[in-house]
């Protein structure tokens, strides 16, 4: 194969020809090419670079995503290389999320039994009384999880399913999560798939809390060595409680999951590092975000000192996310293939409802032990 009377081989050990027909087309507006060698699965393009090797990895990493392929821009020994390989195929193991979302709703429903007054202890069949908590924290978790997978996928990014994580705590897990692979294609798909999740998970923890308040609180006896919890309830949590005119200091457990998603919603949101909070802001102000996304980890360690010394409150949970958002932040954030280009008036908008959404799930004190 001889594009343009300039490309030689150099190594035929493999059929390489089908490949380099259907990506050479692709190649050539930005990458002058004056020679291709060839070595197993690998094509190097010796050339040179006609663009930015930022414009060249926008314009090629789509296409190439499609096809199955990866590649890099080097400068080796005086001569630009473009190295094309096979996109490395990560073996899902959808056992693996089953086993785990499983091992939660058994957890989860340990967890909702003893919310129903249950006494494992002694009545350990009755752990499936716990159900309907299991139903609305399942319900809350795994709406937010698949609205970034589906909005990854939208945007042609590769993730894995999600991952329920069990574990046996006063709500019985510590979330879900899933795994993206591969960078980023463009500021709107950070920002797409960042605010899909707190949006739609914040949605249906609306949902839950409005059933779960209108049934009716189970009458629970303390259970011997099972820790108690007063809830400081966040605004739009008492904004519902006003609306359906819902008053009193008991909560039926499917609310009470509700209250979890908007505190989940709450710390996802936090604007820094590789959060939820952190993508949206990285998608709508760039690099100048990591300014803001600096400051926060200190923010959280002022407010859990005067909620600790002032309030005379618990502010351990603001101590411990400022410490953990600080270590993440060392790390940074990825920087989206198409960086250069702003995100429209209606995505910003979104942004800013969502940080202020956000903000309607925040209380101070968000537990009190009893």
């Amino acid at each position: 194969m001889n594009p343009e009377g300039k490309t030689r081989f150099k190594d035929r050990n493999f059929d390489s020809e089908a490949t380099v027909s259907r990506i050479y087309p692709l190649i050539s507006p930005v990458f002058d090419v004056y020679e291709i060698q060839s070595s197993g699965d690998s094509l190097f393009f010796y050339g040179s670079p006609k663009s930015s090797q930022e414009e060249i990895t926008n314009l090629l990493w789509e296409p190439f995503e499609r096809l199955g392929l990866q590649f890099v821009l080097r400068y080796e020994l005086g001569e630009h290389v473009l190295y094309v390989v096979p996109a490395k195929k990560t073996k899902e193991r959808p056992w693996v999320n089953l086993a785990l979302f499983a091992a939660t709703v058994f957890t989860t429903m340990l967890a909702g039994a003893t919310m129903f007054g249950v006494d494992l202890r002694l009545a350990p069949l009755q752990f499936t009384r716990g159900y309907p908590f299991t139903l609305a924290i399942i319900a809350v978790l795994g709406s937010h999880e698949m609205a970034h997978y589906l909005a990854a996928r939208y945007h042609g990014m590769r993730t894995s399913l999600p991952y329920f994580l069990p574990l046996p705590t006063f709500i019985g897990t510590m979330g879900a999560v899933i795994k993206y692979r591969g960078p980023i294609p463009s500021r709107e798909a950070l920002f797409d798939v960042g605010v899909a999740g707190p949006l739609v998970g914040l949605l249906v923890s609306v949902l839950v809390t409005v059933i779960g308040l209108s049934l009716e609180a189970p009458q629970v006896a303390p259970v011997p060595d099972v820790l108690m919890f007063n809830l400081g309830l966040p605004p739009l949590f008492i904004l519902i409680q006003n609306l359906l005119g819902v008053a009193g200091d008991s909560m039926h457990p499917v609310a009470f999951a509700g209250w979890v998603g908007m505190f989940v919603t709450l710390l996802n949101l936090l604007p820094a590092g590789q959060l939820d909070g952190g993508h949206i802001l990285r998608a709508m102000l760039g690099k100048k975000a990591s300014k803001i996304s600096s400051v926060i980890p200190l923010v959280l360690f002022i407010t859990g000192f005067y909620v600790t010394f002032v309030m005379k409150e618990d502010g351990f949970i603001w101590i411990f996310w400022g410490f953990f958002l600080h270590l993440f932040s060392v790390a940074g954030h990825p920087t989206p293939l198409h960086n250069s280009v702003d995100l429209d008036r209606k995505r910003f908008f979104l942004g800013v409802l969502t940080f202020v959404l956000g903000l309607l799930c925040f209380t101070l004190v968000p537990f009190r032990m009893v």
